[in-house]
């Protein structure tokens, strides 16, 4: 067989792929042309070509490098081997230089544990030697010595044995648990659940049912009385909350007003109780530094991830051993770390039905458990009550009060009411524990005192505002710092950043006091002017903020534990405005109508990923009906390829830069582990998507006149006539408005806080409001099994129930078989799976009988006896052009001519945070994979191609010898090539894009090894490029498993589509071979300066001139857009009004779950 050269033409307007066949080629050349360079360290250039489209040269045939991943294994975590190392040495703080006067040395000793490496490179900094460690990474004898396990208290798990009070046998107790274990929908899988757990279980016994009563079975769990057999006495409490009532008269005021109703759990019996819980097993008493030695170049830096990893919780330490320990207490001092979230839910699809609920979360539990619904680290505290519809007869009746007034009264009066509800819960209980502690027993037996430390709250916007004591939307709408709303269009230059440290948030009680004393003591109203001038020009409300009052003197700062929201601030604030202006720009378009339905065409058109990490898009999409968060991150990571073309020539660029920078920034924020080279990555992201968004807002919104869309104008008039009691018909509401697109937004200006969040408090996955949206799906379930009367109580009960039982499952009273575990199934040991099953054989020459004429069958038979023989002989990529002769691949017998198809293959990886995950590879569905390039000198890490089957079989080598069987298992795949002519990556900000390798060449299909397989890959349609058959013929064809007549011309390859897929495109993947990372970053040359300075505010951007951050010419990736001065532009731009900035400010909070389902829920 002769070797041949891989050419790329051109053809209408689209590349093709064929072979030259008179160019001849060495034994060892690579895939690809070597270009001239790579571009610069900012450039992933994957092909970056010369001066013409050749993709490059080809062996005989695609041989991947074999990819060897990483599994995470016990020596990772149990270093008992290695203990000479562990010790760096002991803190001790040197005596200062003789000074003339007489001075007083304090000299602090630290006992500092450095753990050894494990094969990832990771290694721990305990600040002082742990005495409890509970993954292990530590060997226990270099625990620090701590006081003999005292006797087993109540404060330890209780033993429960069968059957568990109050049941009387198990029978009931397994069917009171079956009826608790999921929602009032009786499903296929309770069904199962009933049989399997239940009636099938050893000691069921139908006659315990002979009396049974469910109402009397509930009843009885319901009271667990003290003294019984198990004592959970973590009960809910009930009673009611007073607020004052501004009257304007100085004899009648405050008038209190009471409302019933508010159900709560004291916090210090749920830390008691979290300690008693079985998870405290796995909690994490001593924080640490996460550090990591790159095994790429021996670097060392700093790792960002839990919150016991955090700076937050090591700064929290170390305050607390700079205080005294109480009087005549001798034990460890450990931190209970309280993590809040609190948001107002539906609880149906239809009606009125709402709560309030407030939960906590421990981050001593690692984020990996927390995250999950049905892991029980959810603690439901309380159902926070809102102001009852009568209040309004008490509002309207005070005298001299007008609309606007009663507005900012009602406002006013549910101000008070949150606050009144948390100095409810910051009770004198929990105030005394917060500065001495309680003695709690842990789960190693220790009896250590326990401080618990309030260290983030979760909500969306207008709780913010409730929580700091802020105006929504007012001039200083930020609850961290008193940066002015008209400055947010500022975001990302250097004065930004740094007034937002400047300028942060300080709690101002003294004005607070004196400006309530106008109100309660004067009768000046609450938004009166002279009130407003008291509080100054920090947006304050006159209320008195609980947790300032009573934690801020503990140390708490109440404004910096509000961290970032990544759902409600990003997927559903600034990308959905975002895309909606899109759409807008659309409409305003010649010919807008089409070019929507164009854009819903083409998201209806792009292909799932996963197992519901792309789902299919609703039919009109830019209609944005009932979308949740993940909906919005689905259309983030596919719109490139979407939105292209749609666009005139000069804007089109912009956007798609625009798309991809903010894809980029999306990926890295949501990042589950960084280190301080993804942080410097991150910072470089985040200016330029911030340059690029005012740049959009300058040039490309300026160059359209923009309307609201009908579903905006709808909720418009609707909003007006609900706030304002107006006519909606009136000729001030009726027409459609001009809108613009807004960057004085909060949502906007919060993006510049997300990295010194993740520094301080670790990563966004840790606190995002998605782990308190996931709780709710609980409540939810919950709510159709109640009366719907006096609804807080009877959910606190039914949540009640269900954390008894799981407690009861937990610690031991029933069989393995229906306990939960507290993480997730442990992952495959092997690379992937493929079923043995022999129901679906292919006789290999009928097959090939039934599909003479296609021709993705040419030479299957050589080939698939080829690719034994390779494997067989254990050949290398060096060996890509043998050519094996007839008799060499006669030796290969294959037992009756028959070979076994299945329908999936499961490949197992390891992520970049250490995880192992799965993709399920299916030629109908999700058929399309990467592995790692053959070349010998690579310019792109990967090879990429489409699984048409998968099949394994027996084989017979008879070369002479004794016969050798063998078994197999093996792809059929059809080759893509990435476009040579194509630049893409961070610099040209495009994504990798690919085409079907020509038919007429004699490796556009081939077999694969299954181990060489890297992951599955998203593959998007490059819509404007078209379907056609310049690589395979029209019909229908084996090669298209769909049924397709025809082929999309390219693809783009959605690197956006996983965080983990993202990383793979970079050399930052701590989990990823290191041989992979070596490839990736001898490709693209990626270098963001040194770790350190991912904080440093001090950017290269300019004072003055916000300099562009990318080379203003077509070839280096121009964006479509002038260089500019910025500062001139914002000093020109006048303030938006209230009435423009309406669709930004009023979020409600009742946006919809991630998920509908909630079988098998628990608290």
């Amino acid at each position: 067989m002769a070797p041949r050269r891989l050419l790329a033409r051109q053809r209408g307007g689209s590349t093709a792929l064929a072979f030259n066949p008179t160019s001849p080629v060495t034994s060892r050349q690579p895939l690809f042309i070597p270009h001239n360079d790579i571009d610069d360290e900012m450039d992933i250039d994957y092909g970056g070509g010369i001066d013409s489209e050749i993709l490059g040269t080809r062996y005989i045939r695609r041989i991947p490098r074999p990819f060897d991943d990483i599994e995470p294994l016990e020596e990772d975590l149990n270093h008992s081997d290695n203990t000479d190392s562990h010790i760096l040495s002991t803190g001790n703080s040197s005596i200062p230089p003789t000074q003339p006067r007489i001075r007083r040395v304090l000299l602090t000793l630290r006992d500092t544990l450095h753990t050894t490496l494990n094969s990832f490179g990771l290694s721990r900094i305990y600040p002082r030697r742990p005495s409890f460690e509970p993954d292990t990474f530590v060997p226990s004898s270099l625990l620090a010595r701590t006081c003999p396990a005292a006797a087993q208290g109540t404060d330890s798990p209780p033993k429960v044995f069968a059957p568990p009070w109050p049941f009387p046998n198990m029978t009931i107790y397994r069917l009171i648990s079956w009826m608790n274990s999921g929602s009032s929908r009786v499903s296929e899988t309770k069904v199962a659940a009933l049989v399997k757990d239940v009636i099938l279980a050893e000691d069921f016994d139908r006659e315990h049912l002979q009396k049974f009563s469910v109402r009397q079975s509930l009843r009885e769990l319901d009271k667990d009385e003290s003294g019984k057999r198990v004592v959970f006495p973590d009960d809910w409490i009930e009673t009611t909350v007073t607020i004052d009532i501004p009257t304007k008269d100085k004899e009648d005021s405050p008038r209190p007003y009471t409302i019933p109703g508010f159900h709560y759990r004291p916090l210090v019996e749920v830390t008691r109780t979290a300690f008693a819980d079985v998870q405290a097993r796995v909690f994490h008493l001593f924080p640490f530094k996460r550090m990591w030695k790159d095994p790429l170049d021996d670097h060392q830096e700093r790792v960002y991830d839990e919150l016991y990893t955090s700076d937050a919780w090591l700064e929290a330490q170390d305050d607390l051993h700079k205080v005294p320990k109480e009087f005549g207490c001798t034990l460890e001092r450990v931190i209970a770390g309280i993590m809040l979230f609190s948001d107002a839910t539906h609880l149906a699809n239809f009606g009125t039905a709402k709560a309030w609920p407030l939960y906590a979360y421990f981050g001593n539990l690692t984020k990996y458990i927390r995250s999950s619904p049905t892991s029980g680290s959810c603690h439901l505290i309380g159902f926070l009550p809102s102001l009852p519809d009568a209040i309004k007869d008490i509002l309207s009746n005070l005298p001299r009060i007008s609309k606007t007034g009663m507005a900012s009264l009602h406002a006013h009066c549910r101000r008070e009411l949150f606050h009144a509800c948390w100095k409810i819960l910051l009770d004198e209980e929990f105030l005394y524990v917060y500065r001495h502690g309680i003695v709690l027993k842990c789960a190693d037996g220790i009896m250590r005192r326990v401080y618990p430390r309030i260290f983030t709250y979760s909500a969306d916007y207008p709780e913010k505002a409730l929580i700091a004591t802020i105006k929504d939307m007012g001039a200083c709408a930020c609850p961290r710092c008193l940066v002015p709303k008209a400055l947010f269009n500022c975001l990302g230059l250097a004065k930004d950043m740094k007034s937002r440290i400047s300028n942060l948030r300080v709690y101002c009680l003294a004005k607070v006091v004196q400006a309530r004393q106008f109100i309660f003591q004067l009768g000046i109203t609450v938004d009166g002017t002279r009130v407003g001038d008291t509080l100054g020009a920090g947006s304050w409300v006159p209320i008195l903020n609980q947790f300032a009052e009573k934690l801020g003197p503990l140390g708490l700062d109440p404004f910096r534990m509000l961290v970032v929201d990544f759902m409600h601030e990003c997927e559903l604030g600034t990308w959905k405005a975002l895309f909606t202006h899109l759409i807008r720009l659309l409409y305003a378009l010649p010919g807008g109508t089409q070019l929507v339905a164009t854009l819903d065409s083409r998201f209806r058109q792009v292909p799932t990923f996963g197992n519901g990490v792309i789902r299919k898009f609703a039919n009109n999409t830019s209609e944005m009906k009932r979308l949740a968060a993940r909906d919005f991150e689905d259309i983030l990571q596919c719109a490139i390829p979407v939105f292209e073309g749609l666009f005139p020539s000069d804007h089109d660029s912009a956007v798609q830069s625009l798309l991809y920078q903010f894809a980029q920034w999306h990926a890295l924020a949501k990042l589950r582990i960084h280190s301080g080279s993804t942080l410097a990555f991150f910072e470089d992201t985040f200016n330029k998507l911030s340059q690029k968004l005012r740049r959009f807002r300058t040039y490309t919104c300026a160059a359209f006149v923009t309307a609201e869309l009908p579903k905006e104008k709808a909720a418009r008039q609707k909003q007006l006539a609900k706030r304002a009691e107006i006519d909606i018909a009136s000729s001030d509401s009726t027409g459609t408005r001009t809108k613009t697109f807004n960057l004085n937004t909060y949502k906007f200006h919060a993006m510049g806080d997300y990295l010194r969040a993740i520094k301080y408090f670790g990563t966004t996955d840790s606190f995002t409001t998605q782990i308190g949206e996931l709780a709710h799906r609980a409540l939810k379930a919950f709510y159709p099994l109640t009366s719907k009367l006096d609804t807080p109580a009877q959910l606190a009960k039914h949540e009640r129930r269900r954390r008894v039982l799981r407690r009861v499952a937990e610690a031991g009273a029933i069989s393995p078989s229906i306990s939960r575990s507290l993480v997730d199934a442990p992952s495959s040991n092997k690379h992937h799976h493929i079923a043995t099953s022999q129901n679906h054989p292919v006789a290999l020459f009928t097959f090939l009988r039934e599909h003479a004429n296609d021709p993705a069958l040419k030479k299957f038979i050589p080939k698939l006896k080829d690719h034994v023989l390779y494997r067989l002989r254990n050949l290398d990529i060096s060996y890509c052009d043998h050519t094996f002769t007839p008799e060499e691949r006669n030796t290969v017998i294959i037992p009756n001519d028959t070979i076994y198809s299945v329908q999936t293959m499961q490949v197992y990886y390891t992520t970049y945070d250490m995880r192992r995950e799965y993709d399920i590879i299916n030629p109908r569905t999700h058929a399309d994979i990467m592995v790692l390039s053959g070349e010998t000198t690579p310019h792109h890490p990967y090879w990429y191609a489409r699984v048409l089957g998968i099949y394994h079989m027996e084989t017979w080598i008879n070369d002479g010898g004794q016969p050798v069987k063998q078994h197999f298992e093996v792809l059929w795949v059809r080759w893509l090539a990435p476009l040579r002519n194509h630049k893409s990556g961070v610099k040209h900000a495009r994504l990798p894009k690919v085409a079907f390798v020509e038919e007429s060449d004699t490796d556009a299909f081939g077999f694969l090894d299954p181990g060489q397989v890297i992951r599955g890959i998203h593959l998007i349609p490059a819509f404007v490029s078209g379907r056609g058959v310049s690589s395979f013929p029209h019909g229908k064809s084996l090669a298209r498993p769909g049924g397709e007549l025809d082929d999309w011309e390219m693809y783009y390859v959605g690197i956006f589509v996983d965080r983990d897929m993202f990383i793979r495109y970079t050399h930052f993947g701590i989990g990823h071979p290191v041989t992979l990372r070596k490839m990736i970053r001898d490709c693209y040359g990626l270098n963001f300066g040194s770790p350190g300075d991912a904080m440093n505010i001090e950017n290269s951007t300019n004072e003055e001139v916000d300099v562009d951050c990318e080379e203003n010419s077509a070839v280096d990736g121009y964006d479509g857009y002038s260089d500019y001065n910025e500062e001139e532009e914002e000093e020109e731009e006048e303030e938006l009004g209230d009435e423009e900035l309406e669709d930004e400010g009023n979020e409600c909070g009742w946006e919809g779950d991630d998920d509908d389902d909630d079988d098998g829920l628990s608290f």
